[in-house]
């Protein structure tokens, strides 16, 4: 198949993309290189997919719909997966009209580009963030998300919406999957486990928020890879309602769209995380205490159900093997 894929030099669209080359697909992968964390690391990723011959990378922002629309000229996709994004939740509080130019301007031309093309299925990468600091859990698809704690996540709650509104008017089938704390080699510097590996390793204090007293739902790339290639095939049909125990289909009632979480269901608190990073480092961190930062939630908690319903599959891969995976990666790929 042909795929066109948003943010093939970030962590998750490299992985996805890697995957699809592997399996024969051909990708055409945009990616704007923007320098929100170190581009060095986005080309070495790039090169590697380099290496297929059916990998085209252009390059370009979100929100240049001329770029954008080029490599839907060159891919001229049955199937498009996006995954580009501004992402942090802290950056958000510092520069929010990164967000609102690449997360909602970018999201609708990607829109636009499914629309011309007529795609098969569009996936796009939504957020656990959207659901706030929602108090019941697991946290469910058709649980209420009009509560977003930051601007990051307000974008992620527009763009479903905004994917909502096109599926139902032009009938594109849609998924949208909200990722829950996504890590593993290759991942970004500005999530926690890179921050945690790399201070420890200097012997730097690691800051440690909430007072360490937070939960995530924290998934493996290649599990949530597994997840996106499963779904795939999946796309929404109308009144296509998937039905068992426990599950409640998020299918729209107005089109062929579907919002699914990429989680495990094992939240894991923050102090047992840093114990289990510091057992895989062999080495104890400097723990640096601190109080919740703006925009933070508490936990968070997937219900995986809908995902098993629709693929017979959900993330599965312990957090301590997880972590030795990116701790040998890192020391790999640094030399340290």
């Amino acid at each position: 198949m042909r795929f066109l894929i948003t943010g093939t030099a970030g962590f998750i669209g490299f992985h996805l993309a890697k995957r699809l080359l592997e399996a024969g697909h051909d990708v055409v992968g945009f990616d704007g290189m923007t320098p929100y964390y170190d581009v060095r690391l986005k080309a070495a990723r790039h090169a590697i997919l380099a290496r297929f011959p059916s990998f085209q990378p252009v390059e370009g922002r979100l929100e240049d719909a001329a770029a954008l629309g080029q490599a839907a000229e060159l891919a001229r996709p049955d199937v498009i997966v996006h995954l580009a994004a501004q992402a942090g939740v802290r950056y958000s509080l510092e520069n929010p009209k990164a967000y609102v130019d690449a997360n909602l301007v970018g999201t609708w031309n990607v829109l636009e580009v499914a629309k011309r093309w007529q795609v098969q299925h569009l996936l796009s990468a939504s957020s656990s963030s959207v659901y706030g600091a929602a108090e019941t859990v697991p946290f469910g698809e058709v649980d209420k998300t009009d509560e977003p704690l930051t601007l990051y996540a307000a974008t992620k709650k527009a763009g479903e919406v905004m994917a909502h509104s096109y599926a139902h008017l032009w009938k594109i089938p849609t998924t949208a999957f909200r990722f829950f704390t996504v890590y593993g080699p290759w991942g970004r510097p500005d999530m926690a486990l890179f921050k945690f590996v790399a201070a420890i390793l200097k012997e730097e204090p690691i800051e440690i928020y909430g007072q360490g007293q937070m939960r995530r739902d924290f998934t493996y790339i290649d599990d949530l890879v597994e997840a996106v290639v499963r779904l795939l095939p999946v796309a929404p049909q109308e009144a296509n309602r998937v039905t068992g125990p426990h599950v409640v289909d998020s299918l729209s009632r107005e089109g062929p769209f579907r919002v699914v979480n990429i989680g495990g269901g094992q939240p894991v608190g923050l102090l047992p995380f840093i114990d289990t990073v510091e057992a895989a480092l062999g080495r104890p961190a400097i723990r640096k205490m601190l109080p919740m930062q703006k925009g933070d939630v508490p936990q968070t908690y997937a219900s995986p159900a809908l995902l098993e319903a629709l693929t017979g599959y959900s993330p599965r891969t312990r957090v301590e093997d997880g972590v030795k995976a990116f701790v040998a990666w890192y020391r790999e790929y640094y030399g340290v």
